[in-house]
C-alpha cells in the first residue's frame, strides 16, 4: 500500500472513532448535566456548612436538642404512630391506641348479685361512674366508684346484665348472664378479695372502736391477771393469749419463753358502721412471728354480720387471708357487743345464732375447725347456745371460776393480763383442748 492510500485509511479510522464519540456524548448528555448539578450542589453545601469548632471539638452554636422536634424519632406507644399525610404534614395515627377493655363478673350468695367491673388483669376498675342494667330489674350506678355494684332482694333465677357505654373504655357488647341463688350455700365466696379493705381505706376510729368485751355481770375482782398454773386447773391443757392490732408489735420469742403455748390471732373485722371487711394490720406479722417462735396458733374474726350472707362473707375473708395455711387451733367468730351503736348490736338471738352457724359451717367445709367466742351473758341472752354445741366454744368470763353452766372448751379469764414481750394489756386464756 502506497503512502497516499495509508494516510487515507488512517484518516477514515479517526473519523469513525470521532463519530462514535460524538454519538456517545449525545446519548448521555442528560446524565452529564445531572452530575454537574450534583457537583455544584455538593460544593454549595460544603460552602454553606463550613463551621467553627469549639476547643472541645464540638460544633459551635449547634442545637443539640433539635432531635426532640423530630416526631419520627420516638416510639409513641399507645398514643399511635407518626406518619406523613398527602401534604407532607406530620400527623399521629390512632390505629394502635389501646382502649381499656372492661369485663363483667357476677356472683350470688343468696337472692343477690355482686357485679364486678374488672380490667384485663382481673382487677376491679375504681374511680369510674359505671352504669349497669339488670334487665327487667333496674339500672344501677357504681356510686362509691370501687368497681363493684351490689344488687339485693332478687328472685332466684337467671338475669342478664348489660353495661352502658363509657367514654375511654371498651365495654362488653353482649350481656352477661348470671344466676341468682335461692339460699346460701356453705361454701367460700371465691372472689371475696374484691371486698377486703386495709385500714388505710377506711376510718378505723369509727369502724373498730375497742369496746368492753363482756357484760359487767361477767367480771369481778377475783380474776387473775397473770399466766395461771395449768396444773391447778381441772382438765386444763395449756395457756395462751389472743391478740390484735391493739397489742402492736410483739416480741414472740420472749412471749414463748414466758410459757405461752398458743395464740388466737385476729385476722380482721367487719366495720361497726359501714360493714366494710377490713384486714387487721398486724395479722401477718403476728401469724408469722408466733409460728416462728413455736407457738401454736388459731384465728378469730370480729363479726358485725347482720344476716347469713354476711356471715358467709366473713368466713370467706378469713379463708382468703389464710390461703390454705395450716393452723393448730380453731377459727372463731367473735360475736359480742359494739357499745350499743354498732350495726349488729340490735339483731335478735335467732339472727345472731344463724350468723354463727353459717360462719362455722363455711369454715368447716374448707377443712378447718370452727368455733364461737362470746361472753357468758351473751351465750345466755343473745344466742341459742344449745344450737352451737357442734362447734368449739370459747368463753369470756373474768373471775376466778366461771359461772357459765354449759360446756366450754377454752376460757378467756381476763382482758387485763400482763406478759413479757407485750406492752400493755393482753387477754389471757386457758385451753381444755387436746392440741
Amino acid at each position: 500500500m502506497d503512502s497516499k492510500m495509508r494516510r487515507l485509511t488512517v484518516l477514515g479510522m479517526m473519523s469513525v472513532i470521532l463519530l462514535i464519540g460524538v454519538v456517545v456524548v449525545f446519548m448521555n448528555q442528560d446524565k452529564l448535566a445531572e452530575t454537574q448539578k450534583t457537583s455544584g450542589t455538593v460544593q454549595s453545601v460544603k460552602e454553606e456548612t463550613a463551621v467553627e469548632l469549639e476547643t472541645d471539638g464540638m460544633v459551635k452554636g449547634a442545637n443539640l436538642s433539635a432531635f426532640m422536634k423530630d416526631e419520627a424519632f420516638f416510639d409513641h406507644g399507645d398514643k399511635g404512630y407518626v406518619e406523613k399525610d398527602e401534604t407532607g404534614e406530620t400527623e399521629v395515627s390512632e390505629k394502635d391506641t389501646q382502649t381499656p377493655k372492661v369485663t363483667l363478673l357476677a356472683t350470688s350468695v343468696e337472692k343477690d348479685l355482686r357485679i364486678k367491673i374488672v380490667d384485663d388483669s382481673g382487677k376491679a376498675i375504681a374511680g369510674q361512674d359505671f352504669l349497669l342494667e339488670v334487665v327487667n330489674v333496674g339500672t344501677y350506678k357504681d356510686l362509691d366508684r370501687n368497681g363493684i355494684i351490689y344488687v339485693s332482694d332478687l328472685k332466684p333465677g337467671e338475669y342478664e346484665i348489660s353495661m352502658y357505654e363509657m367514654e375511654g373504655f371498651e365495654v362488653p357488647k353482649e350481656p352477661l348472664t348470671a344466676r341468682v341463688k335461692a339460699i346460701v350455700s356453705y361454701t367460700a365466696i371465691e372472689d371475696i378479695s374484691y371486698l377486703i379493705r386495709s385500714e388505710a381505706e377506711i376510718d378505723a376510729s369509727v369502724e373498730d372502736v375497742k369496746q368492753k368485751e363482756i357484760s359487767e355481770e361477767d367480771e369481778d375482782d377475783t380474776q387473775h391477771t397473770t399466766l395461771m398454773d395449768v396444773e391447778s386447773l381441772e382438765n386444763a391443757v395449756s395457756l395462751g393469749i389472743d391478740v390484735s392490732k391493739y397489742q402492736k408489735e410483739i416480741d414472740w420469742d420472749v412471749v414463748a419463753a414466758e410459757g405461752v403455748e398458743f395464740a388466737i390471732i385476729r385476722c380482721g373485722y367487719r366495720g361497726m358502721q359501714t360493714g366494710a371487711l377490713v384486714e387487721d394490720p398486724y395479722f401477718r406479722a403476728n401469724l408469722e412471728g408466733a409460728k416462728k417462735a413455736g407457738i401454736k396458733v388459731g384465728i378469730y374474726f370480729f363479726s358485725q354480720a347482720i344476716n347469713a350472707v354476711e356471715a358467709v362473707e366473713e368466713a370467706s375473708m378469713v379463708l382468703e387471708l389464710l390461703d390454705g395455711e395450716e393452723i393448730d387451733y380453731p377459727i372463731f367468730i367473735d360475736t359480742e357487743g359494739g357499745g350499743g351503736t354498732a350495726r349488729a348490736d340490735q339483731i335478735d338471738a335467732d339472727t345472731r345464732t344463724l350468723v354463727c352457724k353459717y360462719f362455722c359451717k363455711t369454715i368447716k367445709n374448707e377443712g378447718y375447725t370452727p368455733g364461737v367466742y362470746s361472753g357468758r351473758w351473751y351465750y345466755y341472752n343473745k344466742v341459742h347456745a344449745e344450737q352451737l354445741e357442734d362447734y368449739t366454744i370459747w368463753l369470756a368470763e373474768y373471775r376466778d371460776t366461771p359461772l357459765y353452766e354449759n360446756r366450754y372448751d377454752m376460757w378467756q379469764y381476763t382482758s387485763k393480763g400482763a406478759v413479757a414481750g407485750i406492752e400493755g394489756y393482753v387477754d389471757l386464756n386457758v385451753s381444755y383442748l387436746g392440741y
